[in-house]
């Protein structure tokens, strides 16, 4: 049974909503943002990876949506708005961590009724083993999303540029 939006509407901020996109659901400015701006941020439950790992087995559709949030943790958004973040090979956000939630930053203008996306990858370690086929509709798309060390030279070195990539994350190439 298809997920109603309106059912999310009081966890959603008022500068995005929720509504279909290229890829199903996904996250919509309702305002114009500048870059460097707070967008939205993701809230959820903290969970170690042995629970997320079991979720795969129960529940997947949920499993794939937590965001790794530390060396052994994922932040779980349940039905909240990070359940709705979409990928993209070219980006118009980034996630910034802040506490125990994961911040939404304009990496560039956002305007009204564009999709707020970001790169799964640049919260996907090296020990990860997660991928996804890409349809992201870009020119540029990779066609295979996966694990942050295996970025093009170019995108490793903007995302690194701005700080996009956890030192949690990057530390996973190291170990």
């Amino acid at each position: 049974m298809p997920r109603k939006v309106n059912a999310f509407a009081h966890q959603v901020p008022s500068s995005v909503r929720v509504e279909r996109v290229r890829n199903g659901l996904g996250i919509v400015a309702r305002r114009t943002f500048a870059r460097d701006e707070v967008v939205c941020c993701f809230e959820g439950r903290i969970l170690g990876a042995r629970t997320v790992w079991s979720l795969w087995d129960r529940d997947p559709r949920r499993a794939a949506n937590c965001m790794r949030f530390g060396p052994e943790s994922y932040l779980d958004p349940g039905e909240g708005l990070g359940a709705f973040a979409n990928h993209s090979c070219k980006p118009n956000g980034g996630l910034i961590p802040q506490g125990r939630r994961l911040l939404v930053v304009a990496l560039r203008t956002i305007r009204t009724g564009h999709e707020v996306t970001h790169d799964y990858s640049t919260f996907l370690g090296a020990d990860d083993v997660w991928t996804m086929r890409c349809n992201c509709g870009e020119r540029a798309c990779r066609a295979r999303i996966g694990r942050f060390d295996r970025l093009p030279p170019r995108t490793l070195a903007a995302y690194r540029a701005l700080d996009l990539i956890p030192g949690f994350i990057e530390a996973t190439a190291r170990d």
